[in-house]
């Protein structure tokens, strides 16, 4: 099998259990950044360096919106209002010069224990959502055979990537969905050309370092969307519009 044009970048938002569900988050937000590889070399990658080399020097530190948000280092300097806004100035010209598509999923998780006696795990839930409408961008650009790598971080720091419990019960999931086994799947569902590997938190890729910057902001505009988002005004046109350019919310479930 030949390999696709494209490449997926998978992070999250929130946690996915159902037991303890925060009530100031009780959303699961799963985000895929679909590139195309010749975008994301050329543009998405030299944009990102060129922005940490700005702001910190060198490229080596990993950009996660939860230090950001929390001025954790190495962005303690952000605690100073004008030096923050300019970082978040210029953090939000990298998103929007970036070329990609956004596919997402959100769970709302209270809705989902509500309605249904014995509920499925949030993150499978989003996994599937997610991939059904990647599979369907893929083939709208003829891309539905050519093996396509799905990148996540791993969930197992404590153990190599894709060998901790977390991660083969992720894996496991991802297999039972590609080969059209889900229940909620229609029959001949198999969406063979995916594959999934996965990275340590601590390694620099740019692009699980753009789906970390988009996952929350997606899941703040549903849970509350009354409220100004800057960063999901950005996001927004990234998200697919379907097969015709149906709709701006084509690439994004939320459910239930």
């Amino acid at each position: 099998m030949s390999f696709s044009d494209y490449i997926v970048y998978v992070d999250e938002s929130g946690d996915h259990s159902l037991t303890s569900i925060d009530e100031n988050y009780p959303i699961f937000s799963l985000a895929f950044c679909i590139f195309r590889k010749e975008d994301y070399t050329r543009t998405a990658v030299p944009i990102l360096q060129d922005f940490k080399f700005r702001w910190f020097g060198h490229d080596s530190h990993v950009l996660h919106e939860s230090d950001i948000v929390k001025r954790r280092f190495p962005f303690s300097f952000l605690q100073y209002d004008r030096i923050r806004d300019r970082f978040m100035d210029d953090l939000s010209g990298v998103l929007e010069a970036t070329s990609m598509t956004v596919v997402a999923g959100i769970i709302r998780k209270e809705h989902l224990t509500r309605r249904y006696s014995s509920p499925e795990n949030p993150y499978q839930l989003a996994l599937l959502f997610c991939l059904e409408k990647t599979f369907e961008f893929l083939q709208s650009q003829d891309e539905g055979e050519a093996s396509c790598h799905v990148i996540c971080e791993s969930r197992s720091p404590r153990e190599k990537p894709g060998r901790g419990k977390e991660d083969r019960e992720l894996e496991l999931e991802f297999r039972r969905i590609i080969a059209g086994d889900h229940y909620l799947q229609k029959h001949g569902s198999q969406m063979p050309c995916f594959d999934i590997h996965f990275v340590s938190k601590l390694a620099n890729s740019c692009g699980l370092q753009l789906a970390d910057l988009i996952a929350r902001p997606i899941g703040l505009r549903i849970l509350r969307g009354h409220q100004p988002n800057r960063a999901f005004d950005i996001i927004e046109p990234k998200i697919w519009k379907g097969p015709s350019g149906q709709s701006s919310w084509y690439g994004l479930k939320v459910f239930p």
